[in-house]
Order: structure tokens, then sequence, then C-alpha cells
């Protein structure tokens, strides 16, 4: 029986391998193949075992030879010499100095070979002797750089939620539209594409007086420290969240209004999706960067990013999809999805009221969704083994019952509906008797407890309960929480393909500490025939409101209405929960 490693687990060691060629000082091909391998793998919308057992690996883009006998190591015996030899040249805490702002694979290579330092105390003790500003290529600024780099990982402020950052960034974005002289704005970068955690928040605007802008950018109220300022570009640093003593670079970038489509294109990145269009304008005889399309000796003129697809001959490539998984040759196909809208959404479930873990009544988080323009409210409080968050018993579940017929009465046009997240025990079994279940409208089955089981059981687990017939969905399938716990161990594949044969929804958990699924798992489900549904996992009436996150997941899934069981009308889910 062979040791198996899952994508993610494929796709991470291929990433730690160009990271340490790049230490090592092997050439940019070598170390982009690993990086591009990792990409490929990581976004495979199939079971990465069953490719190399079918021998379809090699017909991977971005899998040659060399990598696919890597990986076929790896994924049968869950080694991989190569990696271990290399690994084993490097302390740890190289690693871990790459993480620095500024401080790149040259830079760290320089510091461990000429003063051998590896690792962060070590870099740090350096810096306050002088010695790092006497490194050739470094010198008294780098040294002070890479200070105020050290400070800035203690505060942890690498990457922070996308729900702390976005505020921010369309706070900073309002008031330099604002400003006399600008033309055009908008937020670019991994904000724009909707991304879980954000590293740095990136404004691109167009103008013809760059000077008082970048003026006024620079001493916004709350930046914290100003890094560059320049004419066309600045940088500051401002507080994600005072409370967490969070830190999150802001980029501002100006150029002209010609100019504005190309480089709001290039600053939307992905890095991946801007070199595949790159080489779609090669092909096509054209040059693209970030400032104009040329070819034969002159500029293609374009009023918008659509301009710009269209003059590539593609569909326009919604911000979302932009990470190069197809969507290059599906924009030219004409077959790119009609992504789902926030506004497709009707209504959503897993609520929590005060009646378990919630902090707002039944009637009160009802009030709260139709004042949102939801058309229905799905409960579902804790079920009785979770004391902790007051799970309810089987007996206060009638009474809790009671409670929604008689709100519901009252309602018109707008329905709430009896569920419940029924904990997952550690077998398998769900916590309320198949008695209890039949008198919820719909289940979310989800773990909170026994977190450390191995990938096996934590699977064997989860896949026996939304085998359940009494299952509708399963909530937040990977139990972790962004920057702060790891998921736990548990092979998706084999959930999703579950859920596919026993007609078992999925939860997008909404939630922006959890945002799980993730959407590359999304895409996949939508390949399995699985329906998704996005639940903001609301523990008060604000919560409710968390939704359009998990829509933002959806997208980046490629998912559309249809995929998507919350976009049904009242009477469709009441016919489908029947």
């Amino acid at each position: 029986m062979f040791i198996t490693m899952n994508k993610g687990q494929v796709a991470a060691i291929l990433d730690e391998i160009a990271v340490l060629l790049e230490l090592k000082g092997e050439n940019t091909f070598k170390c982009r193949a690993y990086s591009n391998g990792a990409r490929a793998i990581s976004q495979l919308d199939a079971d990465l075992a069953q490719v190399i057992a079918e021998g379809k690996l090699g017909s991977i883009p971005g899998i040659g030879e060399t990598l696919q006998e890597k990986i076929t190591t790896l994924v049968t015996t869950g080694k991989l010499p190569f990696y271990d030899d290399l690994r084993a040249q490097f302390p740890d805490g190289l690693l871990q100095m790459l993480r620095i702002p500024g401080l790149g694979s040259k830079k760290v290579k320089a510091l461990y070979e000429q003063l051998k330092i590896d690792s962060l105390d070590a870099l740090r003790a350096a810096c306050n002797s002088g010695q790092v500003a006497a490194l050739k290529g470094f010198g008294e600024k780098t040294q002070a750089k890479i200070l105020e780099g050290l400070a800035f990982l203690e505060l942890g402020a690498d990457r922070v939620r996308i729900d702390q950052a976005l505020p921010i960034a369309q706070e900073i974005l309002e008031e330099l539209r604002g400003l006399k002289g600008v033309i055009r704005s908008e937020l670019c970068g991994s904000l724009r594409r909707r991304k879980e955690t954000i590293a740095d928040i990136d404004i691109l605007l167009s103008s013809n007086d760059p000077l008082p802008i970048m003026e006024r950018f620079v001493k916004l109220p709350g930046v914290v420290q100003v890094v560059a300022h320049g004419d066309t570009k600045s940088s500051i640093k401002v507080n994600a969240s005072e409370a967490a003593r969070l830190l999150i670079n802001c980029d501002l970038r100006i150029v002209t209004d010609k100019q504005f489509p190309f480089a709001l294109h290039y600053f939307t990145g992905s890095k991946d999706h801007n070199i595949a269009m790159r080489a779609r304008a090669q092909h096509m005889g054209l040059k693209l960067n970030e400032y104009e399309l040329a070819g034969a000796g002159k500029s293609v003129a374009c009023k918008d990013e659509a301009a710009l697809f269209k003059a590539l001959g593609l569909d326009y490539v919604p911000p979302e999809l932009r990470e190069h998984t197809g969507e290059i040759d599906a924009a030219l196909a004409h077959q790119l999805p009609s992504l789902v809208k926030t506004e497709d959404i009707h209504g959503v479930f897993h609520c929590h009221t005060d009646w378990s873990d919630g902090k707002a009544t039944l009637k009160e988080m009802a009030g709260a969704a139709q004042k949102l323009g939801l058309k229905y409210l799905g409960i579902g409080d804790h079920s009785q083994s979770l004391t902790v968050a007051n799970g309810l018993t089987p007996e206060r579940v009638q009474k809790q019952h009671a409670e929604i017929d008689a709100l519901n009465a009252k309602l018109k046009g707008f329905r709430v509906f009896k569920g419940t997240e029924c904990d997952i025990l550690a077998d398998g079994r769900l916590d309320f008797s198949d008695e209890v279940l039949e008198t919820f409208d719909y289940v979310v089955a989800s773990v909170h407890t026994n977190m450390n089981q191995s990938e096996a059981d934590m699977t064997a687990r989860i896949v026996k309960a939304v085998s359940h017939p009494k299952v509708t969905m399963l909530g937040h399938a990977t139990g972790r929480l962004l920057l702060r716990r790891d998921a736990y161990h548990v092979n998706l594949e084999a959930v999703l393909k579950a859920a596919a044969e026993h007609d078992t929804m999925i939860e997008i958990n909404a939630h922006p500490q959890r945002l799980d699924i993730d959407w590359v798992h999304c895409k996949r489900a939508k390949a399995l025939g699985v329906k998704l549904v996005i639940n903001p996992d609301a523990h008060s009436t604000a919560e409710i409101g968390l939704y359009p996150y998990g829509v933002d997941v959806a997208r980046r899934g490629w998912l559309e209405k249809k995929d998507v069981f919350n976009t049904m009308t009242l009477a469709e889910v009441e016919t489908a929960l029947a």
C-alpha cells in the first residue's frame, strides 16, 4: 500500500523547491518550472493520484518529464529524496528571511554565505551591529529597511484578511477620487481579484497633474509610514486593524488616461495571467505592457479593459478569473461562465441566534435579513453535544420550532427555515437521532471537535456524514481559520465525490475568517456536479451581510447562478427542501 500525498501538499513542496533552487543560484527557468508546476497541480480539476494512475500527468500544461517523475514519486511514496537533499542544504531560517519585504533570494544567499546568517534573530543582530550595512550591495538604507521589515513581521502584518483590507482600500480610494485632477480610479491587485488574504493594497489613478495627488496621498490620515514618495508612484503603510496591530502596505500609481486601461489590466494581475496575455499579444504580432498595446509601429487605442480584450480577440475576463486557470482559452472560445452575482442571492442558511451562541433573537435575525432584501433565512443553531456553544437539546429544538412557526405566521413574502448545524461526531455519526433530524427543513453537518485526527480518519468521518440521507449540506469543510488556524487533514477530493454521489451540497462559508471551501475546490465541486450554497455563518444581525464575500469565492471558482442553491427563489427552495 502506497503512502499518498494530496495535490495541496505536492504543490507546496514544488513551490518550496523553486525557492530553494533560487537560494542555490540555479537559473531562473529551472526555478520557474517548479513554481509553474505547483500552480498547475494545485488547480487541477481531478484527483491527482487517479491522473497518475491513468498515465495522464504529462498532459497537464507545465508538467514536463522531470516534474512527472518527481510528482509521481511524491504521490506514490510520500517522499522525494531530491527535495529532502535540497532542504538539508539550508537552515529553516532562510525561508523565513524571504518573507521580509525587499529581501529576495540573492540577498538572503549573500547574507548566509558571507555572514552565516541563518535566522531572523541572527539577521536582526547583524543589522544592529552594522555588519549588514558593510556588505557589498547592501548599505545603510538596505540595513534600515531590513530592520523595518523585521519589525513588520513581528506585527504579523505580512497578510491581512480581505474584510480587513477592503474597507481601508475603499476609504482611501474614495478620498483620492474626490481630488481635483483625478480622471479615473480603481483598486487593483489581489483585492480586485478578491483573494481571501491581501498583502498589499494597490490603487491606480489617471490624471494629467499627478504631483498634488501624490502629496495628498502620503499625508492621508492613518499613514503610519511613508515607504516611498515619487511623482507617479508612492507607497505608504496604514493600520489595517489597530486592535490587532496589523499594518498593510498601500501603493498608488498614477498614469495618463490613455494608459489607464493597460495599467489597470497589468496591475490587477495575476502575474501568470499577464504572462499569458502578453503571449496572446505576441501571437497576434503585437506587444502588450502596462502602458500600451502596440504593433506595426503604432499603438492600438483601447478606451477600457473590455476594448483591450477585444483587440486580442478575447471576451472580457472578469478580474476574479485572472489566475491563469484556462480563462484565456475560454475567452477565445466564447465559453467564459456567466458568473454568479451578489444580487442573485435570495436567502442564506447556517445562521445562529441566541438560542445557541448567536447574539440576536430569532425575530431580530429575520428582520435583518429582510432589510437586506432577502426572501428567506435558514436558522442553523448548534446541536446538543457542543455545550460550549449552548447547543440545543431535542427538547429545546421543539421549543425553537414553535417560535419559528409563530414568527412565520406573521411574515409575508418571507420565510424562516428550521435548520441545525449538527455536529459530526468523531466516528462520523451525527449529533441528533434520525427522528430529531426529520423535524428540520434542512441539516448543516459540521466538524467542531477532534480536529487532530489523521487524514484517513477525518476523511472517513466527513464522508460518512455527507452520505447520511438527512444531511443537506456540509458546513466549513476544512475547518480553517484564515491566518489563525490551518485546515485539518482531510482528503477533499473524496469528500466532494461522496457529496456528488449522495446529492449533498457543500457550503461556501462566507465568513471572512473562514472562506471555506476555497475557490479551487469550488471549481472542482462544480466539475463533479456538486451544488454549492453560500452561507454567512452569522452570529449577529450584521454578519448576515457577509455573504458577498462568499459570492467572491464562488466567482473565483467559476460558479454561475445555476451552480448555487440559494440563488433559487423562495418557492423553489421550499419545493427543493420538501
